[in-house]
């Protein structure tokens, strides 16, 4: 009997990063419409109390705005939900896109990277991802959250740009996930906990906490609500190739992103008790503006002129790019047989399968594997125009 471990680790540790984000997002999301539902309290030294309901229970919950007089005897931290997500995340990250750079990472189509250069370049960009987002932060741009917001969501799209440049699109996606998953960590662990730390420090000594801690840590933790959405929808991404294998899958990520960012502003004001609907409406307007790009620039690929659309102008990269494993014996040294029964030697076959091949190689650009024969952009929108006239002979 064998066992596929490493199969099994994948599954293991996304099972486990999966489990830690929604500990993580959960907390985030509740403290923050905590925040958002305070009302001045009848009595007491608290800055704010709200009353809730849950499992048959009442709840009363107390906010100081730096610190109490004094130090409770039980106090609770929420910070490894944090790091267990980033932690498993980043093993994801190895595993997959790292270790399997040649396959799921590199294009040769685009750049012809080293397997050592590929993951080099995504290690540069987690840490010089942070350093910037960080640098933002202390800056005078720091002072002002939208401002912020604008120039740090500007630095995402120029990364989305570059890494789409030399990666492959789901592997660019998945960096730029990764990118603004550090950035959140890195809040919790350089700014929130320390901060929170020194504040309970100063109570320890019998000192007044410094208020520009607490200040601190709630507009680092306020960042982290507005960019979790967006890095949400890169966790699911490599499932959707419609958006990963777009012409510019920079710009639709750009898209999905801000439409993530005003989703969750809608729901922050209506924790606030503020009308939302100008927010619903730019949330709408991005969503739709996203499927109109995608749909429309599809449909420009395919009444692109650029060679006839039959068998005979497809059928050549077929045979460069294909058959030498999708045959009906392959030529290649690495299958015995065609992967998944896909094959594409003859017109009879390409045609039966050029719904797969649309998928995997035209929109998500998947196959070839580690697209080890170079086939280029130019090559599957022709087979897409091909696919989209009706696959003709």
């Amino acid at each position: 009997m064998t066992v596929d471990w490493a199969e099994w680790l994948n599954l293991a540790i996304r099972w486990f990063h999966l489990t830690a984000g929604i500990a993580w997002i959960g907390s985030s999301f509740y403290f923050v419409w905590l925040d958002n539902h305070l009302v001045p309290p009848k009595s007491g030294e608290a800055s704010g109390e709200v009353w809730s309901v849950h499992g048959g229970g009442f709840y009363h919950k107390q906010k100081y705005q730096v610190a109490p007089s004094e130090m409770p005897e039980d106090l609770h931290w929420f910070m490894w939900e944090a790091y267990t997500t980033w932690i498993t995340g980043f093993l994801l990250l190895v595993l997959v896109y790292w270790v399997g750079a040649a396959s799921f990472l590199i294009d040769p189509a685009k750049a012809a990277l080293s397997p050592v250069q590929a993951f080099g370049i995504g290690a540069a960009v987690l840490v010089g991802g942070w350093l910037v987002y960080d640098g933002l932060c202390r800056s005078p741009l720091g002072r002002e959250d939208r401002t912020l917001g604008a120039a740090w969501f500007a630095v995402l799209v120029a990364a989305a740009w570059g890494l789409c440049q030399i990666f492959s699109a789901r592997g660019a996606y998945l960096h730029v996930g990764a990118i603004i998953g550090t950035a959140m960590v890195g809040n919790v662990f350089f700014v929130i906990i320390p901060n929170q730390r020194k504040v309970v420090a100063a109570l320890k000594a019998g000192e007044v906490p410094d208020p520009a801690l607490g200040k601190a840590a709630k507009s680092r933790s306020l960042h982290n609500n507005y960019m979790t959405l967006p890095v949400l929808f890169v966790m699911i991404s490599h499932h959707y190739a419609v958006t990963f294998g777009a012409q510019r899958p920079w710009l639709v990520l750009a898209l999905l992103g801000a439409t993530g960012v005003a989703v969750r502003h809608v729901f922050n004001l209506r924790h606030r008790g503020r009308p939302p609907g100008r927010a619903i409406a730019v949330a709408a307007v991005l969503a739709l503006v996203s499927v109109t790009y995608v749909s429309a620039e599809k449909a420009g690929i395919r009444r692109m002129a650029g060679g006839a659309a039959d068998w005979a102008s497809v059928q050549p990269i077929f045979q460069k790019h294909c058959t030498a494993c999708h045959a009906e014996k392959p030529a290649s040294d690495l299958v015995t047989a065609p992967p998944q029964g896909v094959m594409l030697d003859s017109y009879e076959h390409a045609r039966q399968f050029a719904p797969r091949v649309q998928k995997v190689a035209v929109d998500a650009e998947i196959m070839p594997l580690g697209n080890t024969t170079g086939m280029t952009r130019a090559e599957r929108d022709a087979l897409g125009r091909w696919i989209a006239a009706g696959a003709p002979q």
